[in-house]
This record gives C-alpha cells, structure tokens and sequence, in this order.
C-alpha cells in the first residue's frame, strides 16, 4: 500500500509505536504536590463555598430532635461544649440509632420530634437562652455538621458574634 500522495509504503509514514514502560513512572516533584496547610486551605475554600447550600438545605428539612422529660415538658437533647449548648438533631432514624449505638444506648427507646430546621435555628436556639447551636448526625462517621450560634445562621439575638461586636462597640 502507498501514502496518497505516492511517496511509499504506510508504515514508513508513521512512527514506530512507544515502548512499553519499563518501570513505574516516577513520582511527581514534591512542589507539584500540595503542603498540608496548602491542601487545608483548599478543602476551607471548597467547605466555604458548599456551606451556604448545605444550610439552605438543613433549614428546608424535618430533622428529628431526640427528646427528654424537663419539669414536667419536654427538652431537646443536648449538651455542652466550649461554652456552646449543642441541641442534637438527625436526618434520620438510622442517623439516631449510629448515635445511640455510640452513646451505648442503643437498646433503650428514644422519644423524638420532627421539626423543620429553621425553626430549630429561628426558634429553638432562641428559646435555650445560652449560645447554642445545633449538631447535626453526631456519631455518623464523617457526615455530622456543626451549625454554630454565629450570624447567619442563628437569628442575630443568639449569634455570639453579633452579642460581642455590640460589647466590643464599632471598630
């Protein structure tokens, strides 16, 4: 066979076909891969940028809320931490049993209330009258977000840093 134009055979038209690899290929530089505090800084900016959908997305859904007797009513089941009051809510009822399994309660029965996440942030968070925020699916392996007491997501009478910025005054 001949090259269109006529000039000869095909195979000498084309380059000979790659060697195989002898061995693995080598690494990449060292400033090719990301530092630590490099490779921290990125997964920041990604969480920063999916945060705002993801409590959009908390706010517009029923969340159960485990509950427990308080003079005579019912509380949300909570604790706290760092000066922060976390009220404990679940996307799921498998998201509550990982958490009770966890706590070594996984046998008893726990009471619980369907409540739309907004009105956890807007009302409930409120109505603690200490900073608090919510935890959401505490003791599922890596799925468990923090919604802190901070603007933005809590009504500015409970965001901490709205309560500091008034006593700190304007800067």
């Amino acid at each position: 066979m001949t090259v269109p134009d006529g000039t000869g055979p095909v195979a000498a038209a084309l380059p000979p076909p790659p060697a195989p690899p002898a061995e693995t290929p080598p690494e990449p530089p060292t400033s090719a891969v990301p530092s630590p505090d490099a490779a921290h800084a990125l997964t920041l900016a990604r969480d920063r940028r999916v945060f705002p959908a993801l409590l959009g997305e908390f706010r517009r859904t029923a969340v159960l809320v485990p509950v427990v007797p308080a003079d005579g009513d019912e509380a949300p089941l909570a604790a706290d931490l760092g000066g922060i009051r976390w009220i404990y809510a679940f996307s799921d009822e498998s998201a509550l049993a990982r958490f009770a399994i966890a706590r070594g309660e996984g046998a008893r029965e726990w009471t619980y209330r369907r409540v739309l996440g907004a009105r956890l942030l807007d009302a409930g968070v409120v109505g603690t009258g200490v900073p608090c925020g919510v935890a959401l699916d505490v003791g599922s392996e890596g799925d468990g977000v923090l919604f802190p007491p901070v603007a933005g997501i809590v009504p500015d009478a409970a965001a901490v840093d709205v309560r500091a910025e008034k006593r700190e005054g304007p800067r």
